[in-house]
């Protein structure tokens, strides 16, 4: 069993919202992020739309010197872990510093980097192009900057496994603490890869939605008319500790970190399996992990990301972990208001589950309209749902078959 583990900190910046407050009060209201996007010209593209973060200035949180040698996903991370520390409460100090580690990932990592500084490779030839290049761009630099920001010493590692990263990244720093490898881990996922190419390339794959017409309304999963997700960018960060240090020190704790579980479908590159079998068994994992029946959880944040396939196997996935009781458990894809936030998705939707569990209010799904007959459960459809929640569980999976699912339990 190991440690348990409590977690403390919330850092959260998404196009609905900056900071845990700003974050629920976009959820409450079932606000859509999704507009047309304004960072470059989208006309030539099938999908004009995505989740952009309004009004990020990072120079409110670093000084220029570091904005410029930082990619945006780093610079977001950088963001997300000063407000998950401020709101902790959590000082790392020389006496504690090797105690504290980092685990921050990203699907893709410095997307904007890597095409910048292309066209400046073929425009001004190889000597202007930036000494940061190779920093900027790896992913494992959003950890990196993290730990240098703050002095933490402790383990400080990376996950890359697309949509599922956050997730991932989560469940392995909880783990961290299990072993007593650290004291406190700053975790979770960030992800800045609203670039031309990258859109260009989600667009071949057809996968992405091309209401264009009405971005408000594009993202709606689980729902009979969804086409596709939405490209989303933001930043999910949370401190977690060893549950007697944040008693210790007088700590608020939002939930337990209780379980964690990850399996692989080792099916296709994209799909998932169409019999939900490695979704499913990392939920059984995850379940198992934290010693909790699946009659006992209150709230499932889901997958749910808008695409037939994703949102039909999620669906089957519950169904054969519940069974007979699927029906009975609540369940919402907050990605229907933030978009789709690819390696930062997960810890963005952890802190969504931590502050279900913490306020007693379930978020909804919105832009559920026509129900699918193969996703027949409850999705929270539209509006929210008060119920309190003694157990909460994020789904996370990602392309090349990577699932990751995280188990919160009330503080107890």
């Amino acid at each position: 069993m190991g440690k348990r583990v409590a977690l403390t900190g919330l850092g959260v910046i998404t196009p609905i919202g900056t900071g845990k407050d700003a974050f629920w009060t976009g959820l409450m209201e079932g606000r859509s992020g999704v507009r047309r996007i304004t960072a470059f010209d989208p006309t030539p593209y099938d999908t004009q739309i995505a989740g952009e973060i309004p009004g990020f200035d990072p120079t409110q949180f670093m000084d220029r010197k570091e904005v410029r040698r930082n990619d945006r996903f780093v610079q977001l991370a950088l963001a997300a872990t000063r407000l998950a520390l401020d709101d902790s409460g959590f000082a790392i100090t020389p006496r504690n510093a090797d105690r504290v580690g980092v685990i921050i990932g990203s699907g893709i990592g410095g997307a904007g980097t890597w095409e910048e500084q292309h066209r400046v490779l073929l425009e001004r030839g190889p000597g202007r192009v930036s000494p940061f290049f190779a920093t900027m761009i790896i992913v494992n630099m959003a950890s990196g900057a993290v730990s240098i920001a703050h002095g933490a010493k402790g383990p400080n590692v990376s996950v890359v496994s697309a949509c599922a990263t956050g997730g991932h990244a989560i469940g392995d720093a909880f783990r961290a603490i299990q072993r007593d490898e650290a004291v406190a881990m700053i975790c979770g996922g960030s992800e800045a890869a609203l670039t031309p190419l990258s859109l260009a390339g989600f667009c071949s794959m057809k996968a992405m939605s091309t209401r264009n017409d009405a971005p408000e309304r594009a993202v709606r999963p689980f729902e009979a008319g969804r086409d596709g997700f939405v490209m989303g960018e933001g930043a999910g960060i949370v401190l977690l500790e060893e549950w007697e240090h944040a008693e210790r020190r007088g700590a608020r704790i939002y939930a337990e970190m209780a379980g964690y579980g990850t399996s692989a479908d080792a099916y296709h590159i994209t799909q998932p399996d169409p019999e939900g079998d490695g979704a499913a068994r990392a939920i059984q994992l995850a379940l198992r992990d934290a010693g909790v029946e699946p009659r006992q959880v209150g709230y499932i944040n889901a997958h749910g990301t808008s695409t037939p396939y994703n949102d039909r196997l999620e669906t089957l996935a519950i169904k054969r972990v519940w069974g007979d009781h699927a029906r009975s458990v609540p369940i919402s894809s907050t990605k229907s208001m933030t978009s789709h936030l690819l390696g930062a998705a997960g810890g963005v939707e952890a802190v969504a589950c931590a502050l279900a569990i913490e306020r007693g209010i379930l978020p909804p799904t919105i832009n559920y309209e026509v129900p699918d007959p193969e996703c027949d459960l409850d999705y929270i459809p539209n509006t929210p749902r008060r119920a309190r929640v003694d157990v909460a569980m994020s789904n996370a999976f990602g392309f090349g078959g990577h699932n990751a699912i995280l188990v919160l339990r009330r503080p107890a």
